[in-house]
């Protein structure tokens, strides 16, 4: 846009920002209220199921292949709120699209060469693998978490990490930025979803064991978690998502490694942030390996993934902040 003040596109970038994480909050509030109706709508279309059979024993029929079909789709709950929540997200994630590419425009450059824009990156990201995995698996139980993820930490990094539109350092002037950066906000995206799938792993692990220890006549407690994937399903989908992370993360070492030896004159030197991609790396090459050849699995294969995440995020927030070294690209006044 040649002609175009750099400053305007960032005003209109922010303003994006603001709108996008306005209407994740929405999007939130959906989730949540979808969380409170699903066992109620599970339950009623249980019920509305065993009465068409008593009706139908009643009358002395015979369940048609057809019948049997229609009933089958209507014992299947409408997640309305659900739907208004994806809708809303994926409309949240059109605004915050328009704002990471005005800002790029802004930059004349990718944009994620500082805190504040790979945030952005990372975070827009994390809600497109999000939607799209929903074309293959419903995971909107997950809606809240994913978009209370987004506007904490975009709404935060707005608030905090904000600058303005600044030349690029000699270091980050290299086709590496492009696909290092990159990569390692896909691998980020993954292992955010993995997160999430095990956080209601945990939850989900806890109910099905009170489950198994109440009395068989029990009266089961109405829970979101009556709609959700047994914790094995749910463990097992964290677990692929984590491999698929844990390969972009390797090539997020090694491409940073290659550029580190283009910037630097060296492949290693024990930077802090080099130190903590690291730590990262063996942490979920631990839970891959404990979970596949040790039998890590349940709770104990839940933690590491959440601990893997947990510090992915220390390494993008107190790292980049506290830590001083190399890399410190955040953008911030010290």
């Amino acid at each position: 846009m040649p002609g175009t003040d750099p400053l305007l596109l960032d005003e209109i970038s922010l303003l994006l920002v603001w709108t996008a994480v306005a209407i994740y909050v929405l999007a939130f509030i959906a989730y949540a209220i979808d969380l409170a109706r699903r066992s109620d709508l599970a339950l009623k279309a249980k019920d509305e199921v065993v009465a068409r059979e008593l009706v139908t024993a009643g009358g002395g029929g015979v369940i048609s292949a057809g019948t049997g079909s229609s009933a089958s789709v209507a014992s299947k709950p409408r997640y309305l709120w659900a739907r208004l929540g994806t809708v809303l997200t994926a409309l949240g994630f059109v605004f915050h699209l328009v704002a990471t590419v005005l800002r790029g425009i802004a930059a004349e450059r990718v944009p994620w060469s500082n805190m504040y824009e790979f945030a952005l990156t990372g975070l827009l990201l994390i809600v497109a693998v999000y939607l799209a995995v929903l074309t293959r698996y419903d995971l909107r139980f997950l809606g809240s978490l994913m978009t209370g993820l987004a506007v904490l930490l975009l709404g935060g990094a707005t608030l905090a990490f904000h600058v303005e539109v600044v030349p690029l350092a000699d270091p980050l002037k290299s086709v590496w930025l492009v696909v290092h950066v990159f990569v390692a906000s896909l691998a980020t995206a993954l292992f955010a979803l993995a997160f999430g799938l095990s956080v209601v792993q945990l939850i989900q692990t806890r109910r099905e064991r009170k489950l198994a220890e109440a009395p068989a006549d029990a009266e089961p407690k109405r829970s979101f978690l009556r709609t959700v994937p047994n914790a094995d399903a749910l463990e097992s989908l964290a677990y692929r998502f984590a491999i698929v992370g844990f390969i972009f993360w390797t090539f997020t070492l090694i491409a940073g490694s290659i550029w580190a030896n283009d910037a630097w004159g060296r492949f290693w030197g024990f930077d802090t942030k080099e130190v903590w991609t690291f730590v990262i790396w063996v942490l979920y090459a631990g839970y891959i390996h404990a979970r596949a050849t040790r039998g890590w699995r349940g709770t104990r294969s839940a933690w590491l993934s959440i601990i893997g995440f947990t510090a992915v995020l220390f390494n993008f927030t107190i790292v980049n902040v506290f830590f001083k070294g190399l890399h410190a690209y955040s953008g911030l006044t010290t």
